[in-house]
C-alpha cells in the first residue's frame, strides 16, 4: 500500500505520489520483453524525442541574455527619483510644523502653546512633530533659531561696503526697521523668551553664531566711520546695535499699551516714514556727537 501524504506536502504533489502513471501500470511496459517495431506501446507513442528548446524557452533566455527589463530599469528609476523627493517632503514638513509653531508659541507663549494644536493646523501628527524636534523645548528653540536666523541673514546679505559710513550705518538701521515692522511675531516670541530668561534660546546648538552678523557689519562701518573722521571712538558695535533694536523692538513690543495711554498706533502706516527716518537719524546724530570737539 502507498503511504499516505504528510500535511505539509502541498495537494498537487500528495496526488502524483498516490497514482502510478498510465504507463508504468500499463502491461507492456511491466513485460520483459521490448514492443515491437510495428506495434509501438502507447507511451512511445504518446511521447515524441525533444528537438530542442522550446519557443517560449527560447524567448525567456533571450530577455535573460539581454539585461534587465524595462519594468525593471523603470522600478530602478523610480527608486533612485524618490529619495530626493522624499527630502524635499520632509523639509516641507519641517517648514509647515515651524510655521504652525511660531503662530502658537507667538499667540499663546510657551506655556500656552499646545503641540496638539500645533499638529491640528498642519498635515502631520504630534508624535511626528516630536520625531522631528524631540520634545516641545525642542520644538520652541527651534522657533527661536529660525525667527533670529532671518533677521540675522538679512543683516549679513546687507551690501553696503559701496556707501558711505553714514549711508551705510542708516541703511542697516532701516534694514531693522523694516524686518522688525514686518514681522510682529519675531517680537513676539524674543519677549516671551525674556520672560524665560532665555532658558530655552541658552540650549540651542547655534547660539554662538546668532551675534555675528549683527555685530560683524556694525563694526565694519564703525571702522570705516571712524577712519574717515566721522564718528566717536569710544562707543562699540553693541552700543548701536542696542540703539537700533531698542527703538525697532519698542514700536511692536509697547503698541497696545501706548496706544492706550497716548491715543496713537505707533504701528499705524501713516507714522512709519517718520519713524524710519527718525532711526536713522537717532544713530547718526549719537555717533557723530562731540566728533572734533574738545
Amino acid at each position: 500500500m502507498t503511504a499516505a501524504p504528510s500535511e505539509e506536502a502541498p495537494r498537487g504533489e500528495a496526488r502524483s505520489a498516490a497514482a502510478p502513471s498510465p504507463a508504468a501500470s500499463s502491461p507492456a511496459a511491466s513485460s520483459p520483453a521490448a514492443p515491437s517495431p510495428a506495434a509501438p506501446s502507447p507511451a512511445a507513442s504518446a511521447a515524441p524525442a525533444p528537438v530542442g528548446p522550446s519557443t517560449e524557452g527560447r524567448s525567456a533566455a533571450g530577455r535573460s541574455a539581454a539585461g534587465p527589463s524595462a519594468a525593471g530599469q523603470s522600478a530602478a528609476g523610480r527608486s533612485a527619483d524618490a529619495t530626493p523627493e522624499r527630502q524635499r517632503d520632509a523639509e516641507r514638513t519641517r517648514a509647515e510644523i515651524l510655521d504652525a509653531a511660531t503662530e502658537e508659541f507667538a499667540g499663546r507663549g510657551y506655556a500656552g502653546g499646545r503641540v496638539d494644536e500645533i499638529a491640528a493646523k498642519t498635515r502631520t501628527t504630534k508624535r511626528m512633530i516630536y520625531y522631528y524636534f524631540g520634545s516641545k523645548q525642542g520644538l520652541f528653540v527651534a522657533v527661536l533659531e529660525r525667527a533670529y536666523a532671518g533677521i540675522r541673514r538679512l543683516e549679513q546679505d546687507l551690501d553696503v561696503d559701496h556707501l558711505d559710513p553714514a549711508r551705510a550705518m542708516r541703511a542697516l538701521a532701516e534694514l531693522t526697521f523694516d524686518h522688525h515692522q514686518s514681522h510682529p511675531a519675531f517680537i513676539r516670541l524674543v519677549s516671551i523668551e525674556n520672560i524665560h530668561h532665555a532658558e530655552h534660546l541658552r540650549t540651542s546648538p547655534v547660539l554662538p553664531t546668532l551675534a555675528a552678523p549683527a555685530v560683524d557689519v556694525l563694526s565694519g562701518i564703525l571702522a570705516r566711520g571712524r577712519a574717515a573722521g566721522l564718528f566717536r571712538d569710544d562707543v562699540d558695535a553693541l552700543d548701536v546695535h542696542m540703539v537700533i533694536s531698542a527703538f525697532c523692538v519698542f514700536r511692536t513690543a509697547n503698541r497696545y499699551t501706548f496706544e492706550a495711554i497716548f491715543g496713537r498706533d505707533m504701528l499705524d502706516p501713516e507714522h512709519s516714514a517718520h519713524h524710519r527716518r527718525m532711526i536713522g537719524d537717532l544713530v547718526l546724530e549719537y555717533l557723530t556727537a562731540h566728533v572734533g570737539r574738545v
